[in-house]
């Protein structure tokens, strides 16, 4: 299992399944299973409440992807 994480600001948000649109200071949490499941998980920085995005069922089809993946979705989200 792998965790990286990065800390964004969005300034038009972000959707969550639990709460709607957050916005400001995040910071993604994503974390790569061995077998490629890929979770990701959203919160505001320094915040211990921590938000689902929609969707479900993410795979890597390669775990060396990861980093390429994570970065990719902190680049997209912060543009959002």
């Amino acid at each position: 299992m792998e965790t990286k994480t990065s800390t964004f600001t969005a300034t038009h948000g972000v959707m969550t399944n639990e709460v709607g649109v957050i916005s400001g200071e995040l910071e993604l949490r994503t974390t790569c299973q061995e077998d490629g499941t890929l979770e990701l998980a959203i919160s505001y920085v320094g915040s211990t409440d921590v938000y689902t995005l929609p969707g479900k069922d993410y795979q890597l089809h390669d775990v060396r992807d990861h980093e390429v993946v994570h970065r990719m979705l902190a680049t997209v989200l912060e543009r959002t």
